[in-house]
């Protein structure tokens, strides 16, 4: 069977600025794909394109996304917002700014039942009670009437979890969704997509940097680095055996109960400019292990070192 959703060679340039080089991936119905990397490595931008959220112009999309049979990147604008929210959706990182903060919560929530599923006035809002409910929101009935501000942090996540499942999506793209929540307030909000994505058997793209939580939910990760992916495998493969001198520095930082803070390893430099990326391998100026002189000049392609285990280093190469 074909993939739900596959990406191939997904590009994003803005200006001079290229912040996404040929990302390619599937995702199967109830499959968790984790896509983890630092801040500006092209996470968010390749979710916003795929999604037709970018406006082109400024910004130059090209490649392919093939969602349930269909193409996107060259879709209308009304396939897009007919697949956005029944096909596709995606929980914001930041859900005070993503809510609008003069609407209640209850005509956010219906908006998309309008479109989508063609519901309205009292079956709309007797369908938004149910959301809040699934998402573990009490007194849901009386949350309809409020303003996100009368909300907590953790409360808002969980209205946009409600808004992104409100059309019955078959992907759900959960970007930095617990990244502003307390430890508990995460946990909770970790089960509570756990459980929905197997009650309705739902593809989850979760967009992170925090290995911790990858390592609980995800069954493959992509690991990118200034808009390439520099390592795709099982989350057991690559959190077992990382291939990629960036999947080590990334492993690496993550704090250990107990480790005392000056202890804690770091990646040295910054990433790179997108407007001025070197002409080798992105990674190189911070690299520990500088494999091979063609480093400098030649960006290393993605190979298989194993069963599904794919990384773009030429360090395997060298050993």
């Amino acid at each position: 069977m074909a993939p739900l959703l596959s990406v191939h060679d997904l590009r994003v340039r803005l200006g001079d600025a290229q912040v996404v080089n040929g990302l390619s991936y599937e995702i199967d119905a109830g499959e968790t794909v984790a896509i983890v990397g630092e801040s500006g490595s092209g996470k968010t931008m390749s979710a916003l394109a795929m999604l037709g959220l970018i406006p082109r112009p400024p910004a130059v999309v090209s490649g392919e996304v093939h969602f349930d049979g269909a193409e996107l990147v060259s879709a209308t604008p009304a396939h897009l917002r007919a697949v956005r929210g029944a096909g596709m959706a995606i929980v914001f990182q930041d859900p005070m700014t993503s809510l609008n903060p003069v609407l209640t919560i209850g005509r956010q929530l219906t908006e998309g039942m309008e479109v989508h599923l063609g519901l309205s006035g009292r079956a709309a809002r007797e369908r938004a009670v149910e959301l809040l409910e699934m998402v573990g929101i009490p007194d849901p009935r009386h949350r309809l009437d409020e303003y996100p501000h009368r909300l907590s942090g953790g409360m808002r996540q969980r209205v946009m979890i409600a808004i992104g499942l409100a059309a019955h999506p078959r992907v759900l793209i959960a970007d930095e969704a617990t990244t502003a929540l307390d430890v508990t307030i995460q946990a909770q909000i970790i089960e509570l997509l756990g459980r929905l994505q197997q009650e309705l058997d739902m593809a989850l793209i979760w967009i992170t940097h925090d290995l911790g939580v990858v390592a609980g939910i995800a069954d493959r990760v992509l690991v990118m680095y200034a808009g390439r992916v520099v390592e795709h495998g099982t989350v057991d493969a690559v959190f077992d055996a990382p291939q990629h001198p960036y999947t080590r520095g990334l492993l690496r930082s993550i704090p250990v109960l107990g480790q005392h803070a000056d202890a804690l390893p770091s990646i040295p430099g910054t990433p790179p400019d997108p407007e001025n990326l070197p002409p080798g391998c992105p990674f190189w100026p911070r690299c520990e292990v500088r494999a091979d002189d063609r480093c400098r000049g030649e960006v290393p392609p993605l190979r298989e070192v194993a069963a599904g285990h794919l990384v773009a280093t030429f360090e395997k190469e060298r050993v």
